[in-house]
């Protein structure tokens, strides 16, 4: 074991996949002598060459049309977006494109791209570098869309994705890239007591597509989410000492289902967070299909916290983000309902 931050998995994660397999390259903006503009791949030119590891032009339809060609072509090509918000001029080349390659071609080939993107808010990075747009992607099929919250599952999900022989959207929250500690008046230090770094294993290992994880267990209210959310509900619950079991999805879709709806048939209460705009955001779908297999269980109405249906503020992010007191607030109330 090493004590790692998110940023040092992913890097990690990489260096294994290049060394022990001659398919894997990754490339980007920035991405190769420079190592990314968060350092997720730092150094990793200098070690594997700059035919494995280099930079791409400003063009996010070329990095994502050239990862697709080469995947095709019997390579597993790691492509960085260098802000989520940047993924857009490449939508068109993952839906319509690498989403569908296993289905036009019944099977003939596939496309194992990883395709990672930082996002969501925590830096002031306001409307153009902070949004979270996993619900685009959630509703296409032929997609897996991944999301860690820690540095163990970050590498453990990155390995994964590389293998896999489907596309897969990587999104790391960047708030958590190297920890919390980025002015948030709303998060206990203590709710962060395995952050910055995390134990994660020296050597390879890969976590289930689809598999959830039950990070506390609880008895009076299910909260489902991801990424930096899985924590402002931990804090949430530390500070209101309710009994909530938090479910960290990781893979968004295919999302676990059956854990979930064994939690919310225990608890028969219900939170989904997420930090994109509440509007056709992720949360909805979950809460239908909760609603479809729980219904009979459920004692309140599901909650849902999420982010405005307004851009990313710049000069107000944390009244903008779902922090630990709208949480909190959500779970008083729906431990009120009747």
């Amino acid at each position: 074991m090493s004590s790692m931050t998110m940023i040092q998995a992913l890097n990690n994660a990489l260096d294994l996949k290049l060394a022990d397999d001659p398919s894997v390259v990754t490339f980007g903006e920035d991405v190769g002598y420079f190592g990314g503009v968060f350092g997720v791949t730092k150094g990793l030119q200098e070690k594997h060459g700059s035919t494995r590891v280099y930079d791409a032009p400003i063009n996010e339809g070329a990095i994502i049309a050239m990862a697709m060609g080469m995947a095709v072509n019997g390579m597993r090509p790691v492509a960085e977006i260098q802000f989520a918000d940047y993924i857009f001029p490449g939508f068109d080349q993952i839906i319509s494109e690498l989403s569908r390659i296993r289905y036009r071609s019944a099977g003939q080939y596939t496309a194992p791209v990883v395709v990672r993107a930082p996002s969501g808010g925590g830096i002031y990075g306001g409307q153009t570098h902070s949004m979270s747009p996993e619900a685009f992607f959630t509703h296409i099929p032929g997609l897996v869309v991944m999301m860690p919250s820690n540095p163990y599952d970050a590498k453990g999900l990155m390995t994964a994705a590389i293998e896999s022989d489907d596309p897969v959207i990587f999104f790391e929250p960047k708030r958590l890239y190297n920890g919390p500690f980025y002015g948030d008046p709303h998060m206990p230090s203590s709710a962060w007591s395995k952050h910055p770094k995390g134990d994660v294993p020296e050597e390879k290992y890969t976590i289930p597509i689809g598999a959830a994880d039950i990070v506390r267990d609880g008895s009076d209210v299910t909260v489902v989410g991801y990424g930096t959310m899985v924590h402002v509900a931990l804090a949430a619950a530390e500070e209101t000492g309710i009994d909530a079991e938090v479910i960290d999805l990781r893979t968004i879709v295919p999302y676990d289902m059956d854990a979930i709806a064994k939690s919310v048939t225990k608890t028969g209460r219900c939170i989904v967070l997420h930090e994109a705009p509440r509007t056709s955001g992720f949360g909805a779908e979950l809460i239908a299909q909760i609603q479809e297999e729980c219904f009979y269980s459920l004692e309140a109405p599901i909650v849902r916290v999420t982010g405005w249906d307004t851009p990313y503020p710049h000069a107000h992010e944390w009244s903008y983000f779902p922090g630990k007191s709208r949480v909190s607030q959500a779970l008083k109330s729906v431990m009120e309902a009747v």
